[in-house]
């Protein structure tokens, strides 16, 4: 029975996906299409593929869009969140209305005054993003820090090379967490400073893989690959199949 679910989803029991900053020069249908010719049918979306600042009649329009490419949106970032809630209402709307689950998000610490009640209200949860070194949430420290006191609705998006840029273990960072983990950013770094394709830094994938199997978890485990914006796809396969590699081990 496992050999055939295997077989069906090399990724399994994940939801694998790609954080389409990724491919940020493509626009919104082309990316859509280099996902499925990826093999994949999830995304986090970057902001510049579906803008929640466009018009609002032109958010069904990106919505059916999405439906027809196959794909399915279901994280939405990385949102900066200030002291001003309207516009941070205009995110949730957004996101409510195209049907996305989870924002992840650099929330300032005077913004945690609303979005927990927008987060119950639109039924959305907010995933706080590391972003590495002498950043707002650089540590998992900083993150629980932040993280304390708040209702479930606030969670983390672990990002696995910024952790390795500030000298964290982003294994450590699921144990700690748990099921606060609301998204991933799948990706590698080399001795803190060079970014590189999956499975030739220091990230230890097969252990953050099985870190996230015990958690259960059922985010998008979205691959994000920044380094060669002009031609991404040959990589980004390249660390796919750095992955399945590692699932095998799992």
């Amino acid at each position: 029975m496992f050999g055939r679910r295997f077989q069906e989803n090399p990724y399994a029991p994940f939801t694998m996906g790609v954080q389409s900053y990724s491919m940020r020069k493509m626009g919104l249908e082309a990316m859509l299409r280099a996902t499925r010719e990826l093999g994949l049918r999830s995304i986090e979306a970057f902001m510049a593929h579906l803008p929640y600042f466009s018009a609002p009649e032109k958010w069904a329009e990106m919505k059916n869009t999405v439906a027809q490419s196959g794909v399915e949106v279901l994280a939405y970032g990385v949102v900066g969140f200030d002291a001003q809630e309207k516009p941070a209402r205009t995110v949730f709307e957004f996101a409510k209305a195209m049907g996305i689950p989870v924002i992840t998000a650099d929330p300032a610490p005077e913004s945690f005054r609303y979005l927990p009640r927008l987060c119950e209200e639109f039924k959305i949860r907010i995933a706080i993003h590391n972003h590495g070194p002498n950043t707002r949430y650089d540590t998992i420290r900083s993150v629980e820090d932040a993280l304390r006191g708040q209702p479930d609705w606030i969670g983390v998006c672990i990002d696995t090379a910024h952790f390795l840029r500030s000298g964290e273990n982003p294994v450590e960072a699921v144990r700690r967490f748990g099921k606060r983990v609301y998204a991933v950013h799948i990706k590698d770094v080399k001795d803190r400073t060079r970014y590189t394709l999956l499975g030739q830094g220091d990230l230890d994938m097969v252990g953050f893989l099985r870190a996230l199997r015990r958690i259960d978890f059922k985010g998008c485990l979205a691959l994000e690959y920044e380094e060669n914006p002009d031609d991404p796809l040959p990589d980004l396969r390249a660390c796919l199949e750095a992955i399945r590699a590692a699932m095998r081990k799992v």
